[in-house]
């Protein structure tokens, strides 16, 4: 049966009101984007950015539900259940006035499941995309995939014709320092025009006046000033003094000053991301740490002691003032597959983690490297900070390197960090994207956010599996089957889910998205 959505839902959610008048928005948040390049780098600033000027072919909501964007239809062939029919919405124009059909789609998919797309696993499943008609494609996969809509969300269309002009075939290689036009330029379809762009300073986005949902959605912001701004202090003081009207991360200790400015509102909600650490558990020596000729994190003794010896309440109250959830998992609670048990299993044990140690032949403990962003998550290098301390009590002396995500997030994808901080947002609301990025092993189209350097081929298979698992309890059954490995490797070591924190004008109605990702032809103003 065919999937049609009307695009009303948040529309109607945030108020039928007629248009308060054309208006300039000024958004902040602590990081920019990584690049322009729509499927270069699967990370949320990112993504936000390019959904403001790209769109897929189905996307979320503000309230996280699916809705059509470039497609008006969908859903698995009668004929073939290995296929996905696609009906894409007609009269829809790129920025520079180019028509956008099934061809631009097919280049679109293909160029997302290159090697350096970083949404690649995301179509792992995907034999072929093809397109059927000017306004039709297909998109065939190896066995019937259950949940193929919701891996598309953030699958971005590119103008085939002007990736060809601009030498924008090839996806930026971000990891390796590549420098490109798609880097820097978009020729989207969405609401926004991009303007000008100066990494890590300012990017100003105006509206698309051609843009096909001029009428279906709000469009009371008509151009977006966005400013990264690092330090939090200046950020905040951005918002009082009214320089900027919404940011996205307001800090904990914040909160109250903020909530109670005049003219300011703090809007809370979960977000669909949990924080955790990363271990090199693979490698038969560790470039960072103090042990000769061998890798303490090898060990599954050590990396449970280390998880134990996390006060996850502590730094709930103290570091975050009760903004997070502590997890004992690396799922947030919004996914299918995550489990209540297993996300309540995290406690802090000191004197067993010693035990732990001692059993593993490292009661003198030893020291490593913390990799840590200071620009990405909401206090990020703070969190490592309490860790630090933390981990010292099992003998584990932690030396912390923090630096700006676009200089951290590299260290994973190069695997050139043995203990680092990650976390983890999850839009197809489902585990084998977890598992696809960072529980697989390392290959052409899986784990590239897999900095573990584990790689069980059984397990492998069985989340390969899960792609065309078309017996939904089954596929369950399977997905908690492979949490349990990932719980009793103690692979990573989760920390907590997020809560989001935005700020802005009280006359900004909008709604918090679970996603973080602020979609403004949804805003309006009071």
């Amino acid at each position: 049966m065919k999937t049609t959505t009307l695009v009303l839902s948040t529309a109607v959610l945030l108020s039928s009101t007629a248009l308060a008048g054309a208006e300039t928005l000024r958004w902040a948040r602590a990081g920019d984007a990584l690049t322009l390049d729509p499927h270069a780098q699967n990370e949320g600033p990112t993504s936000a950015l390019a959904h403001q000027m790209m769109e897929p072919l189905i996307m979320r909501d503000m309230t996280g539900a699916i809705v059509p964007a470039l497609a008006t239809e969908w859903g698995p062939s009668e004929a073939n259940p290995n296929v996905w029919e696609f009906t894409l919405r007609e009269g829809v124009t790129f920025h520079d006035g180019a028509a956008f059909d099934s061809e631009d789609a097919v280049f679109s998919f293909n160029r997302a499941m290159s090697p350096d797309s970083d949404y690649k696993e995301l179509l792992a499943s995907v034999k072929a995309v093809r397109a059927t008609g000017p306004y039709t494609i297909e998109i065939e996969t190896n066995g019937p995939n259950p949940i193929m809509a919701n891996n598309l969300t953030n699958i971005f269309m590119m103008d085939k014709a002007w990736s060809e002009a601009n030498n924008a075939v090839k996806v930026q290689d971000v990891e390796g320092g590549e420098d490109t036009f798609s880097a820097k330029n978009t020729n989207g379809t969405g609401p926004y025009k991009l303007v000008s762009r100066e990494t890590d300073v300012k990017t100003v986005l105006t509206i698309n006046e051609n843009y096909w949902g001029k009428d279906e959605f709000p469009m009371e912001v008509t151009e977006i000033i966005y400013t990264p701004i690092q330090n939090a202090a200046t950020r905040v003081a951005a918002l009082l003094s009214g320089e900027v009207d919404f940011i996205q991360d307001v800090p904990v200790q914040d909160l109250q000053r903020v909530g109670s400015a005049e003219g300011l509102d703090v809007r809370t909600a979960p977000q669909n991301r949990v924080i955790f650490f990363g271990l090199n558990m693979g490698d038969a020596d560790l470039a960072n740490d103090s042990v000769e000729g061998a890798n303490p994190l090898a060990d599954v003794r050590v990396r449970k002691a280390m998880s134990m010896a996390i006060n996850r309440d502590a730094i709930k109250q103290v570091v975050m003032r009760g903004q997070s959830a502590p997890a004992g998992m690396i799922s947030p609670p919004f996914v299918n597959g995550w489990n209540e048990a297993m996300d309540s299993s995290s406690k802090t044990d000191v004197e067993g983690a010693k035990a732990l140690m001692a059993e593993a032949g490292y009661g003198d403990g030893f020291s490593i490297q913390l990799d840590c962003p200071n620009d990405r998550y909401i206090n990020d290098e703070a969190i490592c900070q309490a860790a630090v301390g933390m981990l010292g009590q099992i003998g584990v002396t932690v030396n912390l390197d923090a630096k700006p995500k676009a200089q951290h997030f590299p260290l994973i994808s190069n695997l050139e960090t043995d203990f680092y901080m990650l976390g983890w947002g999850v839009p197809t609301y489902d585990s084998e994207y977890i598992f696809n990025f960072l529980v697989h092993g390392r290959s052409d189209k899986y784990g590239s956010w897999n900095g573990t350097r584990f790689n069980n081929e059984e397990l492998n298979a069985k989340i390969v599996a899960l792609a065309s698992m078309t017996d939904l309890p089954k596929r369950d059954q399977t997905i908690n089957e492979i949490w349990q490995v990932v719980q009793d490797e103690a692979l990573y070591i989760p920390i907590h889910h997020q809560v989001l924190n935005w700020g802005m004008k009280s006359n900004v109605d909008t709604i918090v998205a679970p996603d973080d990702a602020a979609k403004f032809k949804y805003f309006k103003f009071k």
